[in-house]
């Protein structure tokens, strides 16, 4: 582990958090299993990035504000932006991202994302306050994005392993378009009634997304063992993806989404862009909690 990490600690949970990006990079058992990826690089070194403020591809590498295109990273620039820490406690740690010159070349907005982490018992409680400080709407996106270890520590068989909806979800898959926007098309749903029944062939094209979705919560893992709900009260979309054969599912609750196809209007306008009244924030939370 990286000597700059926030460590938080409750004797039940023990989380880090890597100020780059306020990534949470570990979440450790009382036993100290990790509950996260092991970040291979023959895979993907993420481990729970945030995505902000857009999520995924723009369909030309920019957004357009009033008319005028600014080179965005897919994914936006907080995963590889240091936050400052702006709070700590034995259990809680508190990491703030403000606009400065290098944000405001790609987008031309004054911010404020807040991103606080909290263990409480079996929980670990992350609440993210987007800020507005400006007279005018501010329009943004904002995804979580956390890897779970596949299989987790507790001796079950990888493919035992299982994402079970809170609720039932009855519409057809968003489907990823080789640039990474979003296609026309849409793809049948793979859960087999509110269970989806994790495989690497489910993931060769990229993520699974459901937009929208209907649950606030899933639970993940094998039946009779410990396992993970996670929770996401605020965010009406969900992408499950890993790479085929990487020892991690990532779950991500997403207030927004990629560029449909094509997509070449105002940012304001894109589908799936909500915006922060002015003076006011937008608060979107997420939690995972260890079960048995």
């Amino acid at each position: 582990m990286a000597d700059d990490w926030i460590r938080i600690s409750n004797g039940t949970l023990s989380a880090a958090i890597n100020p780059l990006g306020a990534e949470l990079s570990s979440l450790t058992d009382a036993e100290g299993r990790e509950l996260m990826t092991n970040a291979d690089p023959r895979f993907w070194t993420g481990r729970a990035p945030l995505l902000f403020p857009v999520i995924g591809m723009t369909a030309t590498g920019a957004i357009r504000i009033d008319g005028q295109a600014y080179p965005i990273a897919k994914h936006g620039f907080a995963r590889h932006s240091v936050f400052s820490v702006i709070e700590t406690s034995a259990t809680r740690a508190v990491f703030a991202l403000a606009d400065d010159q290098a944000t405001r070349a790609s987008y031309p907005f004054a911010f404020r994302l807040e991103v606080a982490f909290e263990l409480r018992d079996a929980t670990l409680a992350i609440d993210v306050t987007v800020v507005n400080p400006a007279d005018e709407p501010l329009p943004a996106s904002f995804g979580f994005h956390p890897a779970f270890a596949w299989p987790l520590p507790y001796g079950q068989d990888r493919a035992a392993h299982r994402i079970t909806f809170e609720q039932d979800e009855p519409g057809d898959l968003r489907v990823i378009a080789t640039d990474g926007t979003i296609a026309v098309e849409k793809r049948p749903s793979p859960l087999d009634g509110r269970v989806l029944r994790l495989a690497d062939d489910l993931f060769t094209n990229d993520a699974l997304v459901w937009d929208p979705v209907e649950s606030r919560s899933v639970r993940y893992g094998v039946e009779g063992a410990p396992h993970l709900d996670i929770a996401f009260p605020d965010t009406p979309k969900l992408g499950i993806w890993t790479k085929p054969g990487a020892a991690y599912v990532c779950v991500e609750p997403w207030h927004g989404i990629a560029d449909p196809e094509g997509f070449d209007g105002e940012f304001r306008d894109k589908p799936g862009v909500f915006e922060v009244r002015p003076r006011g924030e937008q608060r979107i939370a997420m939690s995972i909690t260890l079960v048995g």
